[in-house]
């Protein structure tokens, strides 16, 4: 599917959604047959948000809108404060059966919970477009990193290791354990709505702490199915609910950042929420991991292999409607090619309009942004550009139809400081910027506050042992010949500076999910002291 997306041909166009968008209006799309998935998953017309070892709720309930029609999909019915206090009590309470059974137990429960993921992918992947926006291929993909990451977990589970070290006395050793903490809470984000939740869960639970998850209030359906997914897995194996869910609002999001039986908060989302969220739970002594905003640079080398570097800045500016973390939002280009490079992006941008579609239809490469918010965001983001002296090259306006649909845009002729390309904004506009040479774009990709992901193409070994040194991008994702967007889960995730400072998933990620204890043994008969103290 990505190479059709970024060599322009495009699959058999299905007409199903043409219909289905006139002929629906008046009902929820869980009731019409074409959307037989959504009842695959166990989704219902009214769903219970919360789940303890029970589903229930009771908040407020909401609806849940497809992005690209505006039409419900279903309702939800939301927790509350009470509801999060009993979910956080129930999983303190798994927590403590839990974290007693060994570590490759725990992994062989997440191991069967990737296989059951395995059965619902295609489906769940069609609710991840259908509810949050993002093209076919990218909801199974997301989906996909989830069973990736239960696969990564379970070789884990009989892995991780403190180490011993040497001790300075004699017939002394020191070692190093890592244990659990408890109960892990996880806040994600609307864009990603089952991944995040994944890289955390599967983690967590292999090192053995019991998971508590508040999805984005926009993407309940998915939170739900998946919660569905696993918590089977627990119930076939008598397991206690290790994984509890409370879907809710505000007031549910500050009990559980607040709550000190919360030992970890991983939170997703805004550099000014994260911000909040960070010394709240820093009130309180707990551990939080922060993954923010991202406003992430593509630096195209003089000497990059030309139609590579294209096709990374095609798939990183528009992938997702631009609503990634990693989505590129500055393009830094060296002068001799500068103009050359930026023709061909704008026809890659014009080609791409007759590919606008709703996100299950095969033929779609661009969905819609995810909600009215975001599309004012852009809309907003357009016209402070412009007076600022930016030219908008392609795209700047909504798209006419139903949804929020808007086009890709690209602006140039802003110096590469200006408040509007150092501040993110979540939709897909991306900032084409001319640099002299290397040292300067590595000097403006450092500049902005955010510190999440970067790329340089080059084929010059100096150019690329520069980029990833101390002289180099200060990202925590700094790649080389390829784009900025999107990671594999073998290494850590996560950024610096405003991004936060976490990291998920792979590599030593796990360490934050655990304590670290530092033990000293003495297997002589004497008692000697450190630094050779004599205490007499």
């Amino acid at each position: 599917m990505i190479s059709s997306i970024i060599r322009g041909s495009v699959p058999k166009v299905n007409t199903f959604f043409s219909i289905s968008c006139r002929t629906m209006s008046s009902r929820y799309l869980i009731d019409d047959p074409k959307f037989s998935f959504l009842k695959d998953l166990g989704i219902k017309r009214t769903n219970k948000g919360v789940y303890n070892g029970e589903w229930c709720g009771n908040g407020e309930v909401t609806k849940t809108y497809d992005p690209a029609t505006k039409e419900v999909i279903a309702e939800v019915q939301n927790g509350n404060v009470e509801d999060l206090n009993n979910c956080i009590k129930i999983a303190d309470d798994s927590y403590k059966h839990w974290k007693t059974l060994p570590a490759p137990f725990r992994g062989e429960i997440v191991r069967q919970i990737g296989d059951e993921l395995r059965k619902y992918r295609e489906p769940l992947g069609k609710l991840v477009s259908l509810e949050m926006g993002k093209i076919q291929a990218e909801g199974i993909g997301e989906v996909q990193e989830f069973i990736d990451i239960c696969d990564y977990a379970t070789g884990l589970s009989r892995m991780f290791a403190g180490q011993v070290l040497p001790s300075e006395r004699s017939q002394h050793v020191i070692i190093e354990k890592w244990n659990p903490l408890g109960v892990v809470g996880v806040i994600s984000a609307f864009n990603f709505p089952n991944a995040v939740f994944g890289w955390n869960a599967a983690i967590a639970m292999v090192v053995g702490n019991s998971v508590l998850w508040k999805g984005a209030p926009s993407t309940p359906l998915i939170s739900i199915a998946t919660t569905r997914i696993v918590t089977e897995v627990l119930k076939r194996n008598n397991l206690p609910p290790v994984v509890t869910l409370c879907q809710g609002g505000v007031d549910v999001g500050k009990k559980m950042v607040a709550d000190d039986r919360v030992k970890l908060l991983s939170f997703t989302g805004s550099t000014n929420v994260g911000r909040e969220v960070g010394v709240e739970v820093q009130k309180r002594f707990g551990k939080v991991l922060l993954e923010l905003g991202g406003n992430n640079a593509l630096i195209i080398n003089d000497d990059a292999d030309f139609d590579m570097a294209l096709d990374a800045a095609f798939f990183g500016c528009i992938g997702t409607a631009g609503q990634r973390c990693t989505t590129t939002r500055r393009l830094i280009i060296h002068e001799k090619i500068y103009d050359a490079f930026l023709e061909k992006l704008i026809l890659r941008y014009k080609g791409l309009m007759k590919r606008v579609g709703h996100p299950l239809d095969e033929a779609t490469i661009l969905g819609p942004l995810h909600n009215q918010q975001a599309v004012d965001a852009y809309t907003n983001t357009i016209k402070e550009a412009t007076n600022l002296g930016g030219k908008i090259e392609v795209g700047g306006n909504i798209i006419d139809r139903p949804g929020y649909f808007v086009e890709p845009t690209i602006v140039t002729n802003l110096p590469h400081d200006a408040p509007v390309i150092k501040r993110e904004t979540f939709v897909p506009i991306v900032y084409v910027l001319k640099a002299k040479n290397l040292d300067q774009a590595i000097e403006w990709n450092n500049e902005v506050e955010q510190g999440l992901s970067s790329a340089l193409f080059t084929k010059n070994i100096g150019s690329t042992f520069n980029w990833i040194s101390e002289n180099g991008s200060d990202c925590g994702i700094v790649n080389i010949n390829t784009s900025p967007s999107g990671a594999e889960i073998g290494g850590a995730f996560g950024g610096e500076k405003a991004t936060g400072g976490g990291r998920e998933s792979g590599s030593d990620a796990w360490k934050q999910y655990c304590r670290r204890s530092t033990i000293t043994v003495n297997y002589s008969q004497q008692l000697p002291l450190a630094q050779g103290l004599v205490f007499e």
